[in-house]
């Protein structure tokens, strides 16, 4: 018995996105979990305690940027996934490297917090740290350009949200590489930088009605 669809075959298998979405936002919740298992306070620390707290300054820094970077990239991927129609096996591939990096983020967070203010290490703690943030929100980035390119994005979604969500990702590439070869100099000016980019995919400035990281369109049909 011959197919009578010849290009049955050479279709890719598009899957449902809920066990994806499941499985990201467990990683991404454990991911911010274990951010504020490394501030701790020197046992050796006695009677100075407010003092140790104060000391502990460049961990609630990189706390505070590696926060708000996953949860900005929380905020992106959940927007993605909303916009999705079906995923494929690329795609999925590709949200597994991106939760590879997510997961990872704990580690340069605290090889920051210890090296800052210790000359030669803080600046490869800083670009280690930069290049971590920089690879993350690409990824990011490329999983949803390719939600785009493979068409994977919902039919009911306007060209404009999709645009405009592509220029959302987008900007704060560039300025992760800059604020790494910063970090070369002033490794603290360049991850305040880093957290100053978090914070404006965090933080919704777009006028009410326009596409923006913290609210999806699952089942509004657009008119």
């Amino acid at each position: 018995m011959t197919n009578a669809d010849p290009g049955a075959g050479a279709r890719r298998r598009l899957l449902q996105t809920d066990r994806l979405e499941a499985l990201s936002d467990g990683v991404f919740a454990i991911a911010i979990t274990l951010l504020v298992l490394d501030i701790a306070v020197p046992v050796s620390a006695g009677g100075h305690l407010l003092g140790a707290v104060g000391r502990l300054w460049p961990s609630y820094l990189a706390y505070a940027v590696s926060f708000s970077t996953i949860g900005a990239s929380w905020l992106g991927h959940n927007v993605i996934t909303e916009y999705l129609d079906r995923a494929d096996a690329v795609f999925v591939r590709l949200n597994l490297l991106l939760l590879f990096l997510v997961a990872f983020l704990p580690f340069p967070t605290r090889l920051f917090a210890d090296y800052i203010g210790k000359n030669g290490p803080e600046r490869v703690a800083a670009t280690f740290y930069g290049i971590s943030l920089l690879l993350t929100s690409t990824l990011l980035w490329v999983l949803w350009r390719y939600a785009v390119h493979a068409g994977l994005v919902r039919p009911d979604a306007a060209d404009e949200e999709v645009q405009l969500l592509t220029q959302r990702l987008t900007p704060g590439l560039g300025g992760y590489v800059i604020l790494i070869v910063a970090g070369l100099f002033v490794p603290v000016i360049a991850v305040a930088g880093y957290l100053a980019i978090a914070l404006f995919y965090v933080i919704p400035f777009r006028r009410p009605g326009r596409i923006h990281l913290l609210r999806g369109r699952r089942g509004r049909p657009h008119t």
